[in-house]
């Protein structure tokens, strides 16, 4: 890479989608220099996929990695058991191991669609903190005022209503900057949520004789609802959904996160964005974004058929092929019982929001809450929201 490419790449790499950059005058001149630096991104397996919002800092650890950078990637499976409170206004309850254990399985997998394995190293935290005895963490917690801590915005706010901060959720910054002592990590990556734990890595470092990492903040994306997208609020556009599913996920956001997404989610360059954007109809604009999203993880044949299924679907009206048939034992069934038993909805409370909401449909229609009686022959089409589909008889 000449020069002048490599200045643009750097500009981009710390530009595109990035809140803040900790320290940005020393991270350019390494970038700069000569040295292959380690790029460090801990993610904890909350659940067992990995969505969008977090692929756009694994798409900026691909970008370091195009830089000629050395990146390492860290599933959390210690730190996914003692749970991160940074974004949280209530307690993260523990997960089990073996909870951890079922969201791992394809980590390393989901993670390898981004960045390139041959080039990287991936981890367990378990493999160094389950070590780390009370010696070392003493030291490590008198590096930390509980000042610091209790100041966190979110820490500060339920202190301030009497809600109740464990002692677990408050370690939980140690482990996290002990994973950069581990790996040597010379700069880390992660959401602005993330920007208390990073910082914890700058102060441990040193204490291990290891000069302060750099940080690297992306911004937050929103998900399909406009909160904050969050496996917890089921509003995630997952990187291994199925095509028409991921396109009709990103076809359902809100316009004005058109830009967000289209910076965050795909690699178009920021020119041929501005472009796009200069569409008069906003749902315009969405069918590209949707595309380049979907082509990114499925292919562009995929991506086209997707498109071409959701314009039938949508703009002419017409069901989506190959619903599935499920037959289930003849009785009468609640709506709502009925709507969890085929997995559409997680539980009874979110199937009846929905159905309040006009949200379900029977045989196209909209319903209420009913009683159906099912005797083995007669089928309906049961539709919950705007993409899933199932007949059962």
């Amino acid at each position: 890479m000449d020069n002048v490419n490599k200045e643009l790449a750097i500009a981009d790499l710390l530009g595109r989608g990035v809140e803040e950059v900790i320290d940005k005058k020393h991270l350019e001149a390494r970038l700069r220099g000569k040295k292959k630096l380690r790029i460090k991104l801990g993610i904890d397996p909350t659940s067992p996929n990995i969505h969008i919002g977090r692929a756009a800092v694994l798409w900026k650890l691909r970008a370091f990695q195009e830089l000629g950078h050395r990146v390492v990637f860290i599933v959390g499976d210690f730190t996914g058991i003692i749970g991160d409170t940074s974004d949280k206004d209530a307690e993260r309850p523990m997960m089990t191991e073996a909870q951890v254990g079922q969201n791992i399985k394809t980590y390393f997998k989901q993670a390898a669609k981004i960045i390139d394995p041959q080039k990287a190293e991936m981890h367990y935290n378990s493999s160094w903190l389950k070590k780390l005895g009370f010696r070392e963490i003493g030291e490590m917690a008198d590096l930390f005022g509980l000042h610091e801590m209790s100041a966190r915005e979110n820490i500060a706010r339920r202190l301030k209503v009497g809600k109740r901060v464990s002692l677990r959720e408050l370690l939980y910054p140690l482990m996290q900057g002990y994973d950069s002592v581990a790996v040597k990590a010379d700069v880390e990556l992660g959401g602005t949520d993330q920007r208390f734990n990073l910082l914890a890595g700058r102060t441990i470092q040193p204490h291990y004789r290891q000069e302060p990492q750099d940080i690297l903040t992306m911004t937050l994306m929103e998900g399909t609802d406009g909160r904050k997208m969050s496996s917890s609020w089921g509003n995630v556009i997952n990187i291994l959904d199925d095509p028409n599913d991921m396109f009709g996920k990103v076809m359902s956001i809100n316009d004005e996160l058109i830009k967000k997404y289209f910076v965050l989610a795909t690699r178009l360059p920021l020119k041929e964005i501005e472009d796009i954007l200069k569409y008069p109809n906003p749902r315009d604009q969405k069918l590209a974004l949707a595309f380049r999203i979907t082509e990114l993880y499925h292919g562009g044949k995929k991506a086209e058929a997707a498109r071409q299924a959701f314009i039938s679907q949508f703009s002419k009206g017409e069901l989506p092929q190959n619903i599935p048939l499920k037959q289930i034992r003849p009785g009468r069934y609640v709506l709502s019982e009925l709507v969890v038993q085929l997995g559409l909805a997680a539980s009874r409370t979110e199937a009846r929001r929905l159905i309040s909401q006009n949200g379900v449909k029977i045989n196209r229609e909209t319903s209420e809450e009913k009683v159906l009686t099912l005797d083995g022959s007669s089928e309906y089409l049961i539709q919950v929201g705007k993409r899933r589909f199932i007949k059962v008889k």
